[in-house]
């Protein structure tokens, strides 16, 4: 019941928007075939009031600061790592038990 109410849904969907299409076309169709219509007339081009003038930025720039000038900077310590301890081996991890039991193939012939 539910399946056949959904289809005729959307079979009324597809109808409507073929329906649509039809009248759209037909209509763009008729707009084509008008005669020519009269031109518009132009219109007077406004007058745009006078930007302001930009100032102009200096070209130049102001001369960089001598390296003698500059704060020398503090020298830093050198830092030693201390030695790296030996390695011990790493103990071995338990293996867990297989609860799954493996089928083994037939033996061939």
């Amino acid at each position: 019941m539910a399946t056949s109410i959904n289809c005729s849904v959307v079979f009324t969907i597809i109808a409507l928007s073929l329906f649509s299409s039809i009248s759209t076309s037909h209509a763009a169709r008729s707009l084509l075939q008008l005669p020519n219509m009269p031109t518009i007339p132009s219109l007077p081009q406004p007058t745009m009031p006078q930007l302001p003038n930009i100032p102009s930025l200096p070209t130049t720039l102001p001369p960089l600061p001598s390296v003698s000038s500059l704060p020398t900077l503090p020298s830093i310590p050198k830092m030693t790592l201390p030695p790296m301890p030996s390695m011990n081996p790493l103990p071995k991890m338990p293996s867990l038990p297989n609860m799954i039991p493996t089928l083994s193939p037939p033996p061939s012939n």
